[in-house]
């Protein structure tokens, strides 16, 4: 019998405005997007529980595809099921997919952009300030004191920083641990069989059938991406590079670089780039193509597993596996920190930009992100040009 659902303090209109407005200004990519989440939604509004909130980051961590999108999506499934689900996911994911898809139209009408570039000098400083910020929070408040999950956060912060990746086997050893330390199942002592087996669900996608072969060549190459790459928006980076400019050559070195800074200086996920890639492929029908074969995957990664994260969340067994879970993530979350600020910060100007941006959201608590993101984008084109010549 599934669980009774609590009845939300908010309207499935709230949190689709919501979603809507941190698509629109939630700068700072997968880290910074699960800490404004949990500040807004769990800390502030008090829709979601903090429970509800880790068990959905868990599950995030665990399947394959974009962080930010996932944990969105389950955060709209928790009150609404599947239509909130849904209607969560595609209200985060638009306004970031009709920003880099007019950016495709200006990038290919006038010719690059190397605005962006100066843009990004500033704003890709700012945004290591930010998710400081957001993995400080999150560390406080799920980590705590509690020495067992401060071991597995400082290993997974050690193994990100190392291997520059998230290792998606960690995730599952943290939880299995924490739950055989904390709430080992009867079966261990008694010899009995009693545990719960939590098992992913096969995700299989279908398509409507193209009829032009590139359209199908994208839909093939973005549906592996979005159901195969582990980890934060930025794992997903590497990936693209191979398929799109080593393999299907549909882009040159320079295009893929500056579709990367399009998902970095754009609010909403980073993997939102998939939008850009696929117009400079071929225009929108590419774009909303790569789009939809990319987050078709999360979305049935998330919905599918949701009931069973749901039902048996509550019990010891579950609670201690989602903390080890947790703490992992969020390790993973503060080592990708030191990982972008190495790509980020590159000179002296970028760390103090950096540096302003920590001070002015530490002492400033209200301080909205989007104002230091405009500071940031200002300060890169007067200074990159100055520093290029």
């Amino acid at each position: 019998m599934p669980p009774l659902i609590e009845k939300p303090s908010y309207s499935l209109w709230q949190m689709t405005l919501y979603m809507l407005r941190l698509g629109t200004f939630g700068f700072g990519g997968p880290v910074a997007l699960v800490g404004y989440m949990h500040r807004d939604l769990v800390e502030e509004r008090k829709w979601i529980s903090a429970a509800d909130y880790k068990e959905g980051l868990a599950l995030a961590q665990l399947a394959p595809g974009p962080l930010a999108a996932q944990l969105g999506i389950y955060l709209g499934y928790v009150h609404y099921r599947v239509w909130g689900a849904t209607v969560a996911g595609l209200a985060f994911v638009l306004p970031s997919f009709l920003m880099v898809v007019a950016l495709g139209w200006a990038y290919r009408h006038f010719g690059g952009i190397g605005w962006m570039q100066a843009v990004f000098y500033g704003v890709g400083a700012a945004v290591i300030g930010i998710i400081v910020m957001s993995a400080k929070k999150l560390t406080q408040k799920s980590v705590g004191r509690d020495k067992l999950l401060w071991a597995i956060y400082l290993l997974q912060v050690a193994v990100t920083v190392i291997t520059e990746s998230e290792v998606a086997w960690i995730f599952l050893a943290a939880g299995i641990l924490v739950w055989l330390l904390r709430a080992p199942p009867a079966w261990l002592n008694k010899g009995g069989l009693n545990g719960i087996a939590l098992s992913q669900l096969p995700f299989a996608s279908a398509l409507t059938t193209l009829d032009v072969p590139l359209l199908a060549q994208i839909a093939v190459f973005f549906a592996k991406a979005g159901a195969f790459v582990f980890g934060s928006g930025l794992a997903i980076v590497p990936f693209l590079y191979g398929g799109i400019v080593t393999e299907h050559h549909w882009l040159n070195d320079k295009q893929f670089v500056d579709a990367v800074a399009v998902a970095m200086i754009t609010p909403g996920p980073v993997v939102i780039t998939v939008g850009f890639i696929g117009y400079l492929i071929a225009d929108l029908p590419g774009a909303v193509v790569a789009a939809l074969a990319t987050f078709l995957p999360c979305y049935f990664f998330t919905i599918l597993p949701a009931p069973y994260f749901k039902q048996y969340g509550k019990l010891p067994g579950v609670i201690a596996f989602v903390d080890g879970i947790t703490a992992a993530a969020i390790g993973a979350i503060t080592g990708s920190v030191v990982v972008i600020a190495k790509r980020s910060i590159v000179d002296l100007p970028t760390a103090l930009i950096a540096l302003t941006s920590i001070v002015l959201l530490w002492r400033f608590k209200k301080l909205q992100e989007p104002f230091i993101i405009a500071l940031a984008a200002l300060a890169g084109l007067v200074l990159h040009p100055l520093l290029t010549r």
